[in-house]
C-alpha cells in the first residue's frame, strides 16, 4: 500500500487542513481569535511617535539572512513589521531610515516602504534614500548602520529578523543614541545580547506572530490559533507516549509507525 507506513502523517496532515479550513472560515465570519498582548509591537506606534515630536527618524533593520536562507522566515517576519513602521512614519511625516545587507532584500524592502508611503496618500514623500544597501559582509553592516544612527540622530531603533555575531555591535550603537529600541529574534544564540541592549525585545516565536497582531487579519489570527493548536497537540502526544513508555506499553510508538 502506498500509505504503508505514512498512514499516522496522512491522516495528521488531514486532521490539520480540515482545522484551519473551519478557523480560517470562523475567523471571516466575525469570530476571530484574540493573541495576547505584545508590549513590544504596542510600542512601535510609541517610537514613531517621540521621533515625530522631536522631529529625528526611526531606523529598521530586518537582518543579516537573504530570502533564500534556511532562517529567511525571520527576514519575512522583520518585512511585515517593516510594512507597518513605514505606513506609521507616513501617516505622521516622520524620517525613515531602513539600512539592508543582502540584494535580494533590499528590492523587496523598497518595494514595501515605497508601497507604504502611497497607500497613505504620501507618495510624493517617498525618498530613496529611506531604503539603503549597505555591503554584503555583517561586521560592515554592524559598522556602518551604527554610524549612519549615529549621523541621522535617529529617535528609534527597531531591528527585527535573523541576527549574528554584530547583533551586540548594532544594539549597543543603537542604544548610544538615547532613542527607543525595539528588537527582535528567534536566533536564540542572540537573545541574551538582544534583551540586554532594549527597551524591548520580541522572542522567538513572537516576531511570527507580528504581522497578524499589527494588521488584525482575521486569517492571519486563525493561522496563529491553528499553530499553536497543532503544538498542543504534538507535546500532548510526547507527554502521553512518554508516560506510556514508563509503564511498558509503546502503544503511542506504534501508532506514529503505523
Amino acid at each position: 500500500m502506498i500509505l504503508q507506513g505514512k498512514q499516522f502523517s496522512f491522516w495528521t496532515l488531514v486532521l490539520l487542513s480540515a482545522t484551519f479550513i473551519y478557523l480560517i472560515i470562523r475567523a471571516r465570519q466575525g469570530k476571530a481569535p484574540s493573541i495576547r498582548r505584545l508590549p513590544g509591537l504596542d510600542a512601535i506606534e510609541e517610537a514613531v511617535g517621540r521621533a515625530t515630536e522631536m522631529g529625528r527618524p526611526v531606523h529598521f533593520s530586518p537582518g543579516i539572512v537573504e530570502l533564500t536562507h534556511e532562517r529567511a522566515p525571520q527576514t519575512l517576519a522583520g518585512l511585515s513589521v517593516l510594512s507597518y513602521v513605514a505606513s506609521l512614519c507616513a501617516k505622521y511625516d516622520t524620517g525613515l531610515v531602513t539600512t539592508i545587507m543582502k540584494p535580494d532584500v533590499y528590492v523587496v524592502a523598497e518595494d514595501i516602504v515605497k508601497n507604504a508611503f502611497l497607500v497613505e496618500g504620501k507618495g510624493e514623500r517617498y525618498r530613496p534614500d529611506m531604503v539603503r544597501f549597505i555591503g554584503a559582509e555583517q561586521f560592515a553592516y554592524g559598522a556602518a548602520a551604527v554610524g549612519i544612527m549615529h549621523r541621522e540622530k535617529v529617535a528609534a531603533n527597531i531591528m527585527i529578523g535573523a541576527w549574528y555575531a554584530e547583533s551586540l555591535m548594532v544594539t549597543e550603537g543603537g542604544a548610544q543614541t538615547g532613542g527607543i529600541q525595539i528588537t527582535g529574534s528567534a536566533t536564540v544564540a542572540q537573545l541574551p545580547f538582544l534583551v540586554i541592549a532594549s527597551d524591548y525585545c520580541l522572542m522567538g516565536e513572537e516576531i511570527y506572530a507580528a504581522s497578524a497582531y499589527l494588521s488584525k487579519d482575521p486569517t492571519q489570527l486563525a493561522v496563529i490559533l491553528g499553530q499553536d493548536l497543532a503544538k498542543a497537540a504534538t507535546i500532548a502526544i510526547m507527554v502521553v507516549g512518554a508516560v506510556l513508555l514508563a509503564f511498558g506499553s509503546d502503544v503511542v510508538v506504534r501508532l506514529i509507525n503505523s
